[in-house]
């Protein structure tokens, strides 16, 4: 995750106040998207996850705490 401007090709999602950004391409690869903030005993944070999570929770293209 990171802070970015709109662009030609991006999808908007707002969420509780929050607006997300992501290519169109790359959405068409990963939805659905789900992004939630968790709190943890190794500290807070996103977890982001997506039909590319691959079950062991590992790597960004699964799912990533930010």
């Amino acid at each position: 995750m990171a802070l970015d401007e709109l662009r030609d090709g991006d999808e908007e999602f707002h969420e509780q106040g929050i607006t997300f950004l992501v290519t169109r391409d790359l959405f068409e690869q990963i939805k659905p998207v789900f992004v939630d903030f968790v709190e943890t005993d190794r500290g807070s944070g996103f977890l982001v996850t997506s039909a590319l999570d691959d079950g062991e929770g590992g790597g960004c293209g699964g799912t990533c705490s930010c």
